[in-house]
């Protein structure tokens, strides 16, 4: 597959992560407010007010309890080249026929939601182990009785549908069938095609799964050196983007722990994490199990140690070019210490200095660690203050929450003192201390293009409209296409405000500008008149 695949279905993935970023917020704020241990007898005592946050914890207990089709219609519609919402509605239809079609071969050898409940196993002979044990195979998804694959279901159903929009939605038929052509045909391929996707799923699954839950057996039994490794790559991967499919592995399959919870088996760090948050007393034990590979070992290096290293840059920059500096650290730093949003200071540094990639991986991953050995509870995506404030601090000292504030306060001196040192004694060419005359700033960019459009000016400096084929966004990265990466000039790019660039091939470039990405994003499309249908 090719690194362009790759790129777009991080990007996809990300889709519905954001909205689970936000709903956990929500559900972390009810369940704070839902607390008398926290918010005192009185407050909870208020019906009226309670009744509106059992709501919103419902909304968001929903959003989590429906991901495998939100990841389904996600894939569908980000892998899509032209005609998205087609492929987003074929994305829906192609979910519930895979999922109706293994209804239907389980019931045919008698496997229903009636005979395989943990009851009914134990009134046919099994013990209580082994009965739930069988039951937990199988669960209902939109009402259909099927297979646990969880988000895998939708990933791989959303994977099928997109490479048969991508295929046949501009396809001619016969002139007496012509209406059934084109974008219309992909609904009606689906159709046809799912169902045998969902029977060779039926045979394999079985084992897939069990491979599955063996990786996560190990990661598991590795204890804190499982946890390390995985911080490690987690960060190491940023690059690539490819970072976004580890962190899915681990929150959505058995990779990142097994539970059971309320009598339902919960496989993911994520899914563990929120379903044991929306119960009136969640077990701490199985929460950190689960949050060793979430937020928690993102907080010290993410509030702490980027901000640190991004103030170190700043007093390691050029005299003449220290204040720009200021301002472009100053926002990347607040963008890490808020959100987690790292990749404005990360790539200020990646390309420039292999040393220092090393030792941020290294020490991400010694985070991860260090929260896991003192049992730390902080969960949800991001790592940035409103995690550590929301699913820490506010929901008490049981989170061990003050583990991550103590740590993060040792990590911001020792990511100073090693970015000023090595920036200083290997003359690392970070902001502010490039050779050349490199302003970033608004007057370079409008001095390089008359009319002052930032849009136009990045165009440009990829080559004209031209050599751009496909332009995608995610958080922090411009994605593109192109035609010709040779010809991109990274300078003009940089003096657009672009904190760096990355090359994947011959076609597909990156380009980091942070979260104000969102608004560019459309001024290059109007630039380079794409249209993303």
């Amino acid at each position: 597959m090719s690194k362009d695949f790759w790129q777009r279905l991080g990007k996809a993935l990300m889709t519905p992560i954001s909205l689970i970023a936000a709903a956990g917020i929500f559900l972390g704020i009810s369940s704070v407010l839902q607390n008398p241990d926290i918010v005192g007898e009185t407050f909870v005592s208020f019906t009226v007010v309670q009744h509106f946050i059992g709501i919103v914890r419902a909304l968001a207990g929903a959003i989590f309890g429906n991901l495998p089709i939100l990841f389904a219609v996600a894939i569908s519609f980000g892998l899509a080249k032209k005609d998205k919402t087609t492929a987003a509605f074929s994305g829906v239809i192609g979910f519930i026929l895979f999922h109706i079609t293994i209804q239907y071969l389980l019931s045919v050898n008698d496997i229903t939601a009636a005979t395989y409940s943990v009851e009914a196993l134990i009134d046919s002979g099994m013990n209580e182990l082994a009965a739930t044990q069988a039951a937990s195979q199988y669960e209902s998804v939109l009402g259909i009785f099927t297979l646990r694959m969880n988000v895998f279901g939708g990933i791989i159903t959303g994977l099928l549908v997109s490479f048969l929009h991508n295929r046949f939605h501009t396809i001619d038929l016969p002139t007496a069938i012509s209406f059934f052509g084109g974008k219309r045909f992909v609904p009606i391929i689906t159709t046809v095609t799912v169902p045998f996707l969902a029977l060779l799923m039926y045979f394999v699954w079985p084992y897939f799964g069990a491979a599955i839950e063996g990786v996560g057996n190990l990661i598991a039994e590795a204890g804190l050196i499982g946890t390390f490794l995985f911080g490690f790559l987690e960060r190491l991967l940023v690059p690539t983007g490819l970072h976004h499919i580890l962190n899915q592995i681990v929150r959505f399959t058995p990779i990142g722990g097994i539970a059971e919870i309320d009598g339902e088996q919960v496989v993911g760090a994520l899914n563990i994490f929120n379903t044991s948050l929306a119960q009136d007393s969640p077990d701490m034990g199985v929460m950190a199990e689960a949050t060793r590979f979430l937020a928690q070992g993102k907080i010290p290096f993410m509030v702490f140690g980027l901000p640190a290293a991004a103030f170190a840059m700043v007093k390691t920059a050029l005299k003449e070019k220290k204040q720009e500096v200021k301002g472009l650290m100053s926002a990347s730093g607040l963008a890490s210490f808020t959100t987690g949003i790292t990749e404005p200071i990360e790539f200020s540094f990646i390309f420039v200095s292999p040393i220092l990639y090393i030792f941020h991986a290294f020490m991400a991953g010694l985070s991860f660690m260090l929260m896991d050995a003192f049992g730390v509870v902080i969960g949800n995506v991001q790592g940035g203050v409103i995690d550590l404030t929301v699913f820490g601090i506010l929901q008490g000292t049981a989170t061990n929450w003050y583990w991550a504030v103590i740590v993060g306060l040792f990590y911001a001196p020792i990511y100073y003192f090693v970015f000023k040192t090595v920036i200083e004694k290997r003359h690392v060419l970070t902001p502010g201390r490039e050779l050349e005359d490199d302003e970033v700033t608004n007057e370079s960019v409008n001095s390089s293009d008359p009319s002052g459009d930032l849009g136009t000016t990045i165009v440009n400096a990829l080559g004209g409209s031209q050599n751009i084929k496909s332009i995608d966004n995610c958080f922090t990265r411009l994605r593109l296409v192109l035609g010709d990466t040779s010809i991109v000039d990274e300078d003009a790019l940089k003096k657009t405000g672009a904190a760096g660039t990355l090359k994947l091939d011959e076609t597909n470039y990156q380009v980091i500008y942070g979260p104000k990405v969102e608004k560019i994003a459309p001024q290059v499309k109007g630039a380079a008149h794409y249209h993303d249908e």
